[in-house]
């Protein structure tokens, strides 16, 4: 029999698993390496599924879930993350790079949204953002980030302001919406 609970526990409980992450999150400081580090694990599981879908319509839901985490995550990286690392590290070389990588992936994107499953060169599209994708995390997370850390970068300032640009921005997706 499972242990029992008033209305008032349960009141104050997310239901969900995810709300419930979000909350313990939203308790402690977030370090911003470790933002970026679980938002690219995130993409790389939604790319994974992809691999492995087949109706149109289910591909069609998650290469917008992957449009939007990366529109999300590159617009966070580009006003608050880059611009503190740039004051910090001296590689200009590859916080350019980050940027020309962004802005190839942002292509990507573009072309993508304006597609639909199915549409001829869609599923390649996919595939060609996921491994620009791979690549630019696979630099970010071996270079960018390690330097960043031996920095006098405060992360977990940094990351609170990332966390709180990204809700942000998600809110205002939800709220734009067409499906809502």
């Amino acid at each position: 029999m499972p242990p029992k609970t008033d209305a008032k526990s349960r009141a104050t409980k997310p239901a969900s698993k995810t709300a419930r992450k979000s909350a313990r999150a939203d308790a402690k400081p977030v370090d911003a390496i470790k933002l970026l580090k679980d938002d690219h694990k995130e993409v790389k599981g939604y790319f994974k599924q992809y691999e492995g879908l087949e109706a149109d319509e289910e591909k069609q839901a998650l290469a917008d879930k992957i449009c939007l985490a990366l529109t999300v995550h590159a617009q966070i990286e580009e006003e608050i993350f880059y611009p503190a690392v740039r004051e910090a590290i001296d590689d200009d070389d590859l916080l350019d790079e980050a940027e020309v990588e962004h802005a190839s992936a942002k292509q990507l994107i573009a072309e993508i949204k304006s597609m639909q499953a199915g549409d001829r060169l869609f599923d390649a599209k996919v595939t060609v953002l996921g491994e620009y994708i791979a690549h630019h995390v696979e630099e970010e997370e071996g270079e960018m980030f390690p330097e960043s850390r031996d920095s006098k970068i405060d992360l977990k300032d940094l990351g609170e302001m990332l966390a709180a640009r990204k809700a942000e921005l998600m809110a205002q997706a939800v709220t734009c919406s067409p499906e809502m």
